[in-house]
Protein backbone atom coordinates (compact mmCIF):
# COMPACT_ATOMS: atom_id res chain seq x y z
CA UNK A 1 0.00 0.00 0.00
CA UNK A 2 1.22 3.38 -0.64
CA UNK A 3 2.19 6.09 2.51
CA UNK A 4 0.59 9.82 2.28
CA UNK A 5 2.64 12.34 0.03
CA UNK A 6 5.53 14.00 1.51
CA UNK A 7 6.09 17.59 -0.28
CA UNK A 8 9.30 19.68 0.04
CA UNK A 9 9.38 23.29 -1.65
CA UNK A 10 12.82 24.84 -1.98
CA UNK A 11 13.51 28.33 -3.29
CA UNK A 12 15.42 26.65 -6.22
CA UNK A 13 16.79 23.66 -7.90
CA UNK A 14 19.95 23.44 -6.46
CA UNK A 15 18.77 23.44 -2.94
CA UNK A 16 16.32 20.71 -4.13
CA UNK A 17 19.21 18.73 -5.54
CA UNK A 18 21.59 19.33 -2.23
CA UNK A 19 18.47 18.18 -0.12
CA UNK A 20 17.99 15.12 -2.01
CA UNK A 21 21.62 14.09 -2.61
CA UNK A 22 21.80 13.92 1.76
CA UNK A 23 18.45 11.71 1.92
CA UNK A 24 19.61 9.36 -0.58
CA UNK A 25 23.08 8.80 0.77
CA UNK A 26 20.79 8.15 4.17
CA UNK A 27 18.30 5.75 2.40
CA UNK A 28 20.83 3.91 0.61
CA UNK A 29 23.49 3.39 3.48
CA UNK A 30 20.31 2.05 5.68
CA UNK A 31 19.10 -0.03 2.98
CA UNK A 32 22.76 -1.62 2.68
CA UNK A 33 22.60 -1.77 6.61
CA UNK A 34 19.13 -3.34 6.54
CA UNK A 35 20.24 -6.11 2.88
CA UNK A 36 23.47 -6.02 2.74
CA UNK A 37 22.39 -4.53 -1.42
CA UNK A 38 20.56 -1.58 -2.08
CA UNK A 39 18.95 -0.91 -5.26
CA UNK A 40 17.74 2.52 -7.57
CA UNK A 41 16.27 3.35 -10.67
CA UNK A 42 17.70 6.45 -11.74
CA UNK A 43 16.31 8.67 -14.42
CA UNK A 44 17.38 11.45 -16.41
CA UNK A 45 16.21 15.02 -17.06
CA UNK A 46 18.13 18.49 -15.50
CA UNK A 47 17.80 17.52 -11.81
CA UNK A 48 17.96 14.06 -12.00
CA UNK A 49 21.69 14.01 -13.63
CA UNK A 50 22.49 17.30 -10.80
CA UNK A 51 21.41 15.04 -8.37
CA UNK A 52 24.03 12.27 -9.83
CA UNK A 53 26.82 14.84 -10.21
CA UNK A 54 26.23 16.01 -6.72
CA UNK A 55 26.68 12.10 -5.34
CA UNK A 56 29.91 11.84 -7.32
CA UNK A 57 31.18 15.13 -5.65
CA UNK A 58 30.39 13.24 -2.42
CA UNK A 59 30.79 9.25 -3.38
CA UNK A 60 32.78 8.32 0.01
CA UNK A 61 29.37 8.38 1.36
CA UNK A 62 28.41 5.33 0.01
CA UNK A 63 29.11 1.77 -0.67
CA UNK A 64 28.57 1.74 -4.26
CA UNK A 65 29.65 -1.39 -4.81
CA UNK A 66 26.68 -2.70 -3.03
CA UNK A 67 24.42 -0.65 -5.41
CA UNK A 68 21.90 -2.37 -7.99
CA UNK A 69 21.60 0.14 -10.73
CA UNK A 70 18.57 0.46 -13.18
CA UNK A 71 16.87 3.00 -15.16
CA UNK A 72 13.35 3.63 -15.35
CA UNK A 73 13.47 4.60 -18.93
CA UNK A 74 15.89 5.16 -21.71
CA UNK A 75 15.72 6.17 -25.22
CA UNK A 76 16.54 3.29 -27.71
CA UNK A 77 19.04 4.71 -30.16
CA UNK A 78 22.85 4.28 -30.38
CA UNK A 79 24.69 3.73 -27.04
CA UNK A 80 27.09 6.93 -27.95
CA UNK A 81 23.58 8.81 -28.46
CA UNK A 82 24.00 12.00 -26.35
CA UNK A 83 19.99 11.99 -25.26
CA UNK A 84 20.84 8.14 -23.57
CA UNK A 85 20.09 8.99 -19.89
CA UNK A 86 22.80 5.75 -19.25
CA UNK A 87 25.01 7.53 -21.11
CA UNK A 88 24.14 10.66 -19.05
CA UNK A 89 24.54 8.99 -16.25
CA UNK A 90 27.74 7.45 -16.41
CA UNK A 91 29.48 10.67 -17.43
CA UNK A 92 27.86 11.92 -14.38
CA UNK A 93 28.10 9.44 -11.97
CA UNK A 94 29.08 6.06 -12.36
CA UNK A 95 32.15 6.79 -14.13
CA UNK A 96 33.32 8.16 -10.73
CA UNK A 97 32.60 5.72 -8.34
CA UNK A 98 33.58 2.28 -7.49
CA UNK A 99 30.16 0.62 -8.52
CA UNK A 100 30.28 -3.20 -9.53
CA UNK A 101 30.40 -3.22 -13.65
CA UNK A 102 27.80 -6.75 -13.02
CA UNK A 103 25.43 -3.88 -10.87
CA UNK A 104 25.14 -1.86 -14.05
CA UNK A 105 21.75 -2.36 -15.95
CA UNK A 106 21.83 -0.22 -18.76
CA UNK A 107 18.56 -0.69 -21.47
CA UNK A 108 19.47 -1.96 -24.99
CA UNK A 109 20.52 0.05 -27.26
CA UNK A 110 19.66 0.43 -30.86
CA UNK A 111 23.13 -0.39 -31.80
CA UNK A 112 23.31 -3.58 -29.46
CA UNK A 113 22.85 -7.03 -29.78
CA UNK A 114 19.04 -7.21 -30.36
CA UNK A 115 19.73 -4.68 -33.09
CA UNK A 116 16.21 -2.68 -34.03
CA UNK A 117 14.37 -5.21 -32.59
CA UNK A 118 12.90 -3.19 -29.71
CA UNK A 119 10.27 -5.38 -28.81
CA UNK A 120 12.97 -8.20 -27.89
CA UNK A 121 14.59 -5.09 -26.29
CA UNK A 122 11.40 -4.77 -23.69
CA UNK A 123 11.46 -8.24 -23.01
CA UNK A 124 15.08 -8.64 -22.16
CA UNK A 125 14.71 -5.85 -19.10
CA UNK A 126 12.31 -7.64 -18.15
CA UNK A 127 13.77 -10.67 -18.02
CA UNK A 128 16.96 -9.00 -15.94
CA UNK A 129 14.22 -7.07 -13.50
CA UNK A 130 12.51 -10.44 -12.29
CA UNK A 131 15.77 -12.06 -12.43
CA UNK A 132 16.96 -10.07 -8.61
CA UNK A 133 14.50 -11.80 -6.24
CA UNK A 134 12.01 -14.08 -8.60
CA UNK A 135 9.25 -11.04 -8.27
CA UNK A 136 8.29 -9.27 -10.94
CA UNK A 137 10.72 -6.30 -10.71
CA UNK A 138 12.83 -4.93 -7.80
CA UNK A 139 11.68 -3.28 -4.84
CA UNK A 140 13.93 -0.34 -5.69
CA UNK A 141 15.18 1.38 -3.13
CA UNK A 142 15.08 4.75 -4.22
CA UNK A 143 13.01 5.11 -8.33
CA UNK A 144 14.35 9.33 -9.32
CA UNK A 145 11.35 10.50 -11.52
CA UNK A 146 11.63 13.59 -13.26
CA UNK A 147 8.23 15.19 -14.96
CA UNK A 148 7.05 16.88 -17.89
CA UNK A 149 4.40 19.23 -17.97
CA UNK A 150 2.01 17.23 -19.42
CA UNK A 151 2.79 14.83 -16.58
CA UNK A 152 4.70 12.33 -18.06
CA UNK A 153 7.01 10.09 -16.07
CA UNK A 154 9.74 7.91 -17.17
CA UNK A 155 8.00 6.99 -21.04
CA UNK A 156 4.56 6.96 -19.90
CA UNK A 157 2.65 9.70 -21.79
CA UNK A 158 -0.82 10.72 -20.70
CA UNK A 159 -3.89 8.66 -22.39
CA UNK A 160 -0.84 5.89 -24.22
CA UNK A 161 -1.20 1.67 -23.59
CA UNK A 162 1.81 2.31 -21.89
CA UNK A 163 0.41 4.25 -18.89
CA UNK A 164 -2.60 2.10 -19.20
CA UNK A 165 -0.34 -1.30 -18.84
CA UNK A 166 -0.57 -3.48 -15.75
CA UNK A 167 0.34 -6.53 -16.43
CA UNK A 168 3.97 -6.28 -18.04
CA UNK A 169 6.54 -4.76 -16.22
CA UNK A 170 8.85 -2.72 -19.12
CA UNK A 171 7.17 -1.75 -22.56
CA UNK A 172 8.08 -0.58 -25.92
CA UNK A 173 7.60 2.65 -26.90
CA UNK A 174 6.96 3.24 -30.58
CA UNK A 175 5.00 6.53 -30.54
CA UNK A 176 6.69 8.89 -27.64
CA UNK A 177 5.05 12.44 -28.32
CA UNK A 178 8.42 13.71 -26.83
CA UNK A 179 11.12 12.41 -29.38
CA UNK A 180 12.42 10.37 -30.17
CA UNK A 181 10.08 8.34 -30.34
CA UNK A 182 11.25 5.12 -29.64
CA UNK A 183 11.93 4.24 -26.18
CA UNK A 184 12.05 1.43 -23.52
CA UNK A 185 10.12 2.29 -20.05
CA UNK A 186 9.23 0.75 -16.72
CA UNK A 187 5.57 1.05 -16.04
CA UNK A 188 3.81 2.03 -13.16
CA UNK A 189 3.41 -1.85 -12.18
CA UNK A 190 7.13 -1.58 -11.48
CA UNK A 191 7.65 1.86 -10.46
CA UNK A 192 4.68 0.83 -7.89
CA UNK A 193 6.85 -1.96 -6.31
CA UNK A 194 9.24 0.35 -4.92
CA UNK A 195 10.03 1.27 -1.67
CA UNK A 196 10.37 5.07 -2.15
CA UNK A 197 9.06 7.26 -5.28
CA UNK A 198 11.05 10.21 -5.93
CA UNK A 199 10.16 13.26 -8.07
CA UNK A 200 12.70 15.69 -8.85
CA UNK A 201 10.62 19.05 -10.31
CA UNK A 202 11.33 22.62 -10.92
CA UNK A 203 9.82 25.17 -12.95
CA UNK A 204 6.68 27.23 -13.44
CA UNK A 205 5.94 24.50 -16.29
CA UNK A 206 5.23 21.61 -14.01
CA UNK A 207 2.83 23.60 -11.62
CA UNK A 208 -0.48 22.28 -13.09
CA UNK A 209 0.68 19.03 -13.56
CA UNK A 210 2.35 18.87 -9.76
CA UNK A 211 -1.38 20.08 -8.22
CA UNK A 212 -3.28 17.38 -10.40
CA UNK A 213 -1.03 14.36 -8.93
CA UNK A 214 -1.58 15.87 -5.29
CA UNK A 215 -4.93 16.03 -6.00
CA UNK A 216 -5.64 12.30 -7.05
CA UNK A 217 -6.12 12.87 -10.62
CA UNK A 218 -6.14 9.75 -13.08
CA UNK A 219 -3.16 8.60 -13.92
CA UNK A 220 -4.75 8.33 -17.76
CA UNK A 221 -4.73 11.84 -17.78
CA UNK A 222 -1.84 13.14 -15.38
CA UNK A 223 0.55 9.40 -14.88
CA UNK A 224 2.82 11.26 -12.25
CA UNK A 225 -0.42 11.10 -10.45
CA UNK A 226 -0.09 6.93 -10.49
CA UNK A 227 3.17 6.71 -9.07
CA UNK A 228 3.55 6.14 -5.70
CA UNK A 229 6.15 4.22 -3.00
CA UNK A 230 5.39 1.63 -0.76
CA UNK A 231 7.17 3.13 1.87
CA UNK A 232 7.48 6.82 0.70
CA UNK A 233 6.52 9.43 -2.10
CA UNK A 234 8.43 12.06 -1.54
CA UNK A 235 7.79 15.47 -3.87
CA UNK A 236 11.13 17.71 -4.45
CA UNK A 237 9.86 20.98 -5.99
CA UNK A 238 11.57 24.56 -5.72
CA UNK A 239 8.71 27.51 -5.63
CA UNK A 240 7.34 27.44 -9.65
CA UNK A 241 6.58 23.78 -9.33
CA UNK A 242 5.04 24.17 -6.27
CA UNK A 243 2.65 27.47 -7.30
CA UNK A 244 -0.62 25.86 -7.81
CA UNK A 245 -0.58 24.13 -4.75
CA UNK A 246 -2.91 25.11 -1.82
CA UNK A 247 -1.12 27.24 0.87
Amino acid sequence: MSQPIETLVFENSAELVDTAARRFVDVITRAQSERGIASVALTGGSNGIALLRRLAENSGTIDWSRVEIYWGDDRFVASDDPERNSGQAREALLDHVPVDPDRIHPMAALDGPLGDDIAAAAAEYAAVLASTDDSPSPAFDIHLLGMGGEGHINSLFPHTAATAEETKTVLAVEDSPKPPPRRLTLTLRAVNRSRAVWFLVAGADKAAAVAAAHSGAAAADWPAAGAHGTTETVWFLDHAAAGHLPT
